[in-house]
């Protein structure tokens, strides 16, 4: 089997065209089936992997339709985006074989994230598969990748730092954050403000589930619109100082000339909190959160300088962490295709079986019929093992006398390797001669 990926992601489209190709888990195990049969079962199997920086076709074909079957499926993705085939191709990178493989196992690894190293991924991925488990399109070849790259997901999270290092300010923001909280999942988090940065630093506190997220704005009608696509509460700015004590972290970034959280207002809420601490970030410049809170007991307050050496520290280390993660990729790669190239040959062991079976099954027949007329165990025996290895060489002889030139030689060479089992072979009549070196 040959296998191939179809790829829109974030590196090759953007997002308004990456969303026209979304699929939910719901709609993936029905999409999976008319795809297959839309192609008269010429792809056996198939998986197909949905998220909001991806859609991506895993296949597992036949090498003789491999080239057939990719403008189809190009066709039907097409078709359910609503595009151009031009178009969705301009976006779309198609990988073969050995690179189709490397590419789901970066991709399980965190290596093609947005985030590089995020873990949510691998569990899209894992999902993805049980879709196509369900859709019954999860063939083995498919299954054995799949797991493959999982195991190699987990060497590379737990051989290196990939996923230790950020390398965004939103990223190193819900780092810090881990840092002092337990568990993200218990907190709840203020935005202020809903701009890009703001927009960037929820989705990544977002996907830790925190407990509660809320969104505050000068404009409410915006901030309702950012909180609406996070489940979170909109806040007027103005009642910021009221609510403050609410919220165990706190990040900042607005477009204010004047600072929007004050010294005075993070005291009283921490007094409401009875001291409980409070995570701030301001990313703003000039500043939205007074400097001075910093030097309250209780409140971990971090810059947008802050965060930018935690940045910079990750990426220096990071590069190091990516060439090992690669490394493991390789070797996970390799494994693959070495199992893909065996199960290649399958049929012809198949095959062997099957002849060398009817081959035992004649000569045993022979041999009964011998025995039964009385002739001598010996000689029976004896016409048994000729008859068995005549079948075995009859072959390879033939070829080796109907064939001559290099042709011969290197046939020569490959039975040798097959039947005589040394280094060395006695030299075939017309063969050179030993050199003595003069």
């Amino acid at each position: 089997m040959s296998v191939l990926a179809l790829s829109l992601n974030h590196h090759t489209a953007p997002v308004d065209l990456r969303g026209r190709f979304a699929f939910t888990l719901e709609q993936i195990p029905t999409a999976l089936r008319g795809l297959r049969d839309g192609l008269d079962r010429l792809l056996p199997e198939a998986a197909l992997l949905s998220t909001c920086n991806r859609t991506e076709l895993y296949l597992a074909i036949d090498p003789a339709h491999a080239p057939a079957a990719v403008p189809p499926v190009i066709q039907w993705l097409a078709r359910h985006g609503g595009v151009g085939v031009e178009d969705l191709q301009r976006h779309t990178h198609v990988l073969h074989h050995r690179d189709a493989a490397r590419h789901a196992f970066r991709v399980a690894a965190g290596l093609d994230s947005m985030v590089l190293g995020e873990p949510q991924i691998l569990g899209q991925m894992k999902q993805a598969v049980r879709e196509a488990d369900a859709a019954g399109t999860l063939g083995t070849t498919l299954h054995q990748m799949f797991q493959r790259g999982f195991s190699v997901a987990k060497d590379v999270r737990s051989s290196t730092e990939i996923g230790a290092h950020s390398i965004s300010m939103a990223a190193a923001a819900v780092r810090l954050a881990g840092q002092l909280f337990e568990d993200l999942a218990d907190i709840r988090v203020l935005f202020v403000g809903a701009g890009e940065m703001i927009e960037l630093v929820a989705t990544h506190f977002a996907a830790r589930n925190p407990k509660a997220m809320a969104i505050a704005n000068r404009t409410l009608e915006r901030g309702e619109k950012l909180a609406g696509r996070f489940g979170a509460e909109a806040l007027r700015l103005a009642d910021l100082p009221q609510r403050l004590h609410e919220f165990d972290a706190v990040v900042s970034c607005t477009a204010s000339s004047l600072p929007i959280i004050g010294l005075g207002a993070v005291r009283s809420a921490l007094k409401a909190r009875r001291h409980r601490p409070m995570f701030m970030v301001d990313l703003a410049v000039p500043r939205d959160i007074e400097p001075e809170i910093a030097a309250l007991d209780d409140v971990y307050l971090y810059t947008v300088d802050d965060l930018s050496a935690v940045v910079q520290t990750a990426g220096e280390k990071r590069q190091a962490a990516v060439a090992q993660a690669e490394a493991i990729i390789d070797a996970g790669v390799q494994s693959f295709t070495h199992w893909l190239d065996q199960r290649a040959t399958v049929p012809l062991i198949q095959a062997l079986h099957a002849q060398t079976d009817d081959w035992r099954t004649a000569e045993l027949a022979r041999a009964r019929k011998a025995l039964a007329k009385g002739q001598d165990v010996d000689a029976v025996l004896e016409q048994l093992a000729r008859g068995l290895t005549h079948k075995l060489l009859h072959g390879a002889l033939a070829e080796l006398h109907a064939s001559d030139g290099a042709h011969r030689a290197q046939l020569a060479e490959t039975v040798s390797r097959l039947f005589l089992r040394q280094s060395t072979r006695s030299p075939l009549p017309g063969d050179a001669g030993p050199q003595d070196g003069r």
